[in-house]
């Protein structure tokens, strides 16, 4: 199993880094299809070769070919609008987010998957990038579906534990070289 490589690889000052991956995705309460997209969203919004070696192949067995297209599309669409509309709310000048975005993002409106997953999946992308505007909108969606908020909690939990097992490994080995 690659989640018990990644676990593995993990240095013990980590410790609570590999138990925390080993509890949100084996202990997750999500069904199959939202944990495996969220982990494979958050996987590639991590930037981290190693997490994304190592968790793909599990999360590509648990999906759909539509959910696996779409937890992609989730981190794709992401990576653009949470620079875009993290930019306009950071920039002081208020005028900018009247401006129309001009960006396609039609993958939002027809994911090829349940609305509500994409939205999970993009809010625990959003958590990734730090995008507070995002983050504020995907949650609104999932509450007026009826999700609660232990679930989106559970998202970011994902979100949060992948980032910083990536950022680990990743330091780890620019340090070992």
């Amino acid at each position: 199993m690659a989640l018990d490589e990644l676990k593995s690889a993990i240095p013990d000052f980590a410790k609570d880094l590999k138990l925390n991956l080993g509890s949100v995705i084996g202990n997750s309460d999500l069904p199959q299809q939202q944990l495996w997209g969220t982990v494979l969203a958050c996987a590639i919004a991590s930037r981290s070769p190693k997490v994304l070696r190592e968790l793909e192949p599990e999360a590509k067995a648990n999906l759909s070919a539509a959910a696996y297209t779409a937890a992609k599309s989730a981190a794709a669409i992401m990576a653009m609008n949470n620079v875009f509309y993290r930019t306009r709310h950071l920039l002081s000048d208020p005028e900018y987010g009247t401006l129309r975005a001009g960006l396609r993002m039609n993958v939002i409106g027809n994911p090829g998957v349940e609305k509500v997953d994409f939205e999970l999946w993009s809010l625990a992308v959003s958590a990734i990038n730090g995008c507070g505007q995002c983050l504020d909108s995907h949650e609104q969606v999932l509450r007026k579906a009826g999700v609660d908020r232990e679930t989106i909690q559970e998202a970011v939990k994902i979100a949060s534990v992948i980032q910083a097992v990536g950022v680990t490994l990743d330091a780890e080995a620019v340090l070992a070289e």
